[in-house]
C-alpha cells in the first residue's frame, strides 16, 4: 500500500469547483496497477467533433505512451477521442514490452468506447523501468465506460496523482461576443520537474470550438511561459504530457487571436503550473525568481534557472538564511551574460546588494525575517540590457530526500 504523504503547507485550501465541460465525460477506477485499494486508472472521453492538441517532453528516454501520443496528436479527425492515464507505473525504459502494453490499452479502450485507436491517447506515471501489468487496466475497461460521467473531473485528478499531495485543478468561464466557453484542466506533478515541455501530465478541456491548428499554437506558446518556467528539482521526467481538447459543444468558435479566450487559457495554466511548484516534495517555501536587466531573455531565463535550480540557494531559503551570495554564486555560474559591478539584488521590495556589493542600507536581521515567510520573491538585475525572464520554484529540505529515498518502497 502506498504512502500517504502529509499535504503540503503550500497547498490551496480545497480543490476547486470544475465546471461540467459539454461533450466529457470521465471516469475512474482503482485498477491495482501498483497499489491496492488506491484511484490508479482514468478515463476522459470527448464527443464527435473535437480537436486535440498537446506537448511531450523532450528527454531522449521518453516513455512508450509519449511516443505513442507523439505520433497521433497530429491527425485530423471528426471523430471523438479518449485519453486514458494510469499512475504507479511509467511504462518507461521497458522497450518492446512497453510498446505492446501500450498498443493493449489503446486498441482496449478503441473498442470499449467505439473510437478509432489513432484517437486514443494514453499517459503513464509512476516508477521507470518495471513492465505495465495493462491487464490490470484492460480487465476494467467495461467497468470504467460505464461509470463514465460528465461531473467526474475530480475523480479523475485523484486518479493521475504519485507523490503529490494534493489534486490539482483549476478553471476559467470566458464570456466573449460569439458566447459563453468553459475552460478545465487538472495536473499531477511533484518531483522530477524541470522545464523542457510541460514537466508533468496535465489534461486541459475546453467546450469552445477550435481548429486544431490555432488549438496548437496557443498550447505551445502558452505552455513555453507557464508549464516551462517551473522547476522542483532541474530533472525532466520520460513522461511529461499535456493534452488539451476542445470540444465545441457551446458552440462558439474561438481562434488564436480571441485575446480574452487565451488569456484565460493561460490563466489556467499558470495556476496549474504553480500549483506543482507548491506541491514539490517536501516544499515549504514557494520561490518567485525574477530576473531584469540580462542582454537578452535567453540569458535571463538561464540566470532565473541557475538561480531556482541552486541547491545552495534552494537549502538557504528552507532554512530561513538571507544568504545572497548563493544567488551571486548560481549568477556567476549560469554560463550567461553577466558583470559582478552591475549586479543588484532585492530579496521582495529589500534592496540586498547593488553595483557589486551589498547595500549600506541593508539589515541582515530584515532579510532573516523576510526569509520567515511562505513565499519568497527573489529579483536580481543584472545590468547588461532588457532582457526578462520569471520561473517559479520550491525550497529544498529534507523532505525531498525521504520522499525520493523510499519511493519504490
Amino acid at each position: 500500500m502506498a504512502r500517504t504523504l502529509a499535504r503540503s503547507p503550500l497547498a490551496p485550501a480545497a480543490f476547486p469547483d470544475l465546471p461540467v465541460i459539454g461533450g466529457l465525460r470521465f471516469a475512474s477506477i482503482a485498477a491495482g496497477v501498483r497499489y491496492a485499494g488506491r484511484t490508479d486508472v482514468m478515463l476522459a472521453v470527448l464527443d464527435p467533433g473535437s480537436t486535440v492538441a498537446g506537448v511531450f517532453t523532450r528527454s531522449a528516454t521518453r516513455a512508450a505512451p509519449v511516443l505513442d501520443c507523439q505520433a497521433k496528436i497530429g491527425a485530423e479527425s471528426g471523430a471523438g477521442a479518449a485519453i486514458v492515464v494510469n499512475s504507479g507505473n511509467a511504462n518507461a525504459f521497458t522497450g518492446r514490452n512497453g510498446e505492446e502494453a501500450t498498443r493493449a490499452v489503446t486498441s482496449a479502450v478503441a473498442a470499449a468506447t467505439g473510437l478509432p485507436e489513432a484517437r486514443v491517447f494514453s499517459s503513464s506515471t509512476g516508477v521507470i523501468g518495471e513492465p505495465l501489468p495493462h491487464d490490470r487496466i484492460t480487465a476494467r475497461l467495461d467497468e470504467l465506460t460505464a461509470a463514465l460521467d460528465p461531473a467526474g473531473i475530480a475523480g479523475a485528478a485523484q486518479a493521475i496523482m504519485t507523490t503529490d499531495t494534493f489534486p490539482k485543478g483549476a478553471t476559467e468561464t470566458v464570456s466573449l461576443p460569439q458566447g459563453e466557453v468553459r475552460i478545465a484542466g487538472i495536473a499531477k506533478g511533484s518531483g522530477m520537474i524541470a522545464p523542457d515541455m510541460a514537466t508533468m501530465l496535465v489534461y486541459l478541456f475546453t467546450d469552445a470550438k477550435i481548429d486544431r491548428a490555432e488549438l496548437q499554437q496557443m498550447v505551445s506558446a502558452i505552455n513555453a511561459r507557464t508549464f516551462n518556467c517551473i522547476t522542483v528539482d532541474s530533472d525532466t521526467s520520460t513522461s511529461d504530457t499535456l493534452l488539451m481538447g476542445a470540444t465545441g459543444a457551446s458552440g462558439v468558435s474561438v481562434t488564436a487571436q480571441d485575446a480574452p479566450f487565451a488569456e484565460a487559457l493561460e490563466r489556467v495554466m499558470l495556476d496549474l503550473a504553480q500549483q506543482v511548484v507548491r506541491d514539490g516534495e517536501g516544499a515549504t517555501k514557494f520561490i518567485t525568481v525574477n530576473v531584469t536587466g540580462a542582454a537578452s531573455d535567453a540569458d535571463a531565463r538561464t540566470h532565473a534557472l541557475s538561480i531556482a535550480n541552486s541547491p545552495l540557494v534552494k537549502t538557504a531559503i528552507a532554512g530561513e538564511d538571507p544568504n545572497w551570495g548563493r544567488i551571486v554564486m548560481a549568477v556567476g555560474k549560469s554560463g550567461a551574460a553577466a558583470d559582478r559591478d552591475r549586479l543588484t539584488i532585492h530579496f521582495g521590495a529589500l534592496l540586498v546588494a547593488e553595483n557589486g556589493w551589498v547595500s549600506p542600507e541593508y539589515r541582515e536581521e530584515a532579510g532573516a525575517e523576510l526569509m520567515k515567510q511562505p513565499e519568497i520573491e527573489i529579483s536580481v538585475d543584472i545590468g547588461l540590457g532588457e532582457g526578462r525572464a520569471t520561473v517559479w520554484t520550491c525550497d529544498l529540505t529534507h523532505g525531498y530526500i525521504s520522499i525520493n529515498a523510499d519511493y519504490r518502497s
